[in-house]
């Protein structure tokens, strides 16, 4: 008796311990395809982004000017040296699609891309990993002027980016004359920087 009942105990343990099976793994959410490079040439052109600035990838940078760094033109495969842009005066914004005081500033830029002929306005995707995204964003703000590509925030050292928004005015000769941390609070605010430092 005392053998049968060590017996029963056994294989009630023994049914106790056997393992329940493991909980299924949850399904990964699949990935989004890749955007194609035909998809963003499609928004730059239904946004209308204009093209950016061609650039002689050997000019070197002047001192206190922008650096010689080939970055590409957003959502295209042309390479701009910033360096080599154009020597005019130039108000040089650096931004992403998911920034809130990018947004804020927008319209002040906007301005001064349509009202001043004698200034030129660039802008640079920061740090923001949805080209097709900051496409539409500069669309949508109606950003009519050229735009080109950080992603991997090569420029946070030469440039000096503690955070975004920021802008940079370039005179004439190519050499960086004030940076402006943070976003503009008005129009007014930037003209009287351009007149200022430019």
């Amino acid at each position: 008796m005392k053998k049968l009942l060590l017996a029963a105990v056994a294989l009630v343990l023994a049914g106790c311990s056997t393992s329940a099976p493991p909980p299924s793994e949850p399904t990964p959410m699949p990935e989004p395809a890749p955007v194609t490079q035909q998809t963003l040439q499609e928004l730059r052109e239904e946004f209308g982004l204009p093209d950016c600035p061609s650039t002689d990838a050997d000019v070197a940078a002047v001192d206190g000017g922008l650096p010689q760094t080939a970055l590409p033109c957003l959502g295209t495969d042309e390479s701009v040296n910033l360096a080599g842009l154009p020597r005019r005066p130039m108000v040089v914004n650096l931004w992403a699609q998911w920034c809130g005081p990018c947004r804020e500033e927008a319209p002040f830029l906007r301005e001064i891309h349509q009202d001043r002929d004698d200034v030129d306005v660039i802008g640079i995707n920061y740090n923001d990993p949805k080209t097709d995204w900051a496409i539409e964003f500069a669309g949508l703000v109606e950003w009519t002027y050229p735009h080109i590509e950080d992603m991997d925030k090569t420029l946070q050292t030469s440039l000096g980016v503690p955070g975004l928004p920021m802008t940079v005015l370039v005179d004439a000769d190519g050499v960086i004359q004030y940076r402006h941390p943070g976003p503009f609070e008005s129009t007014e605010q930037l003209v009287q920087l351009i007149e200022e430092h430019l």
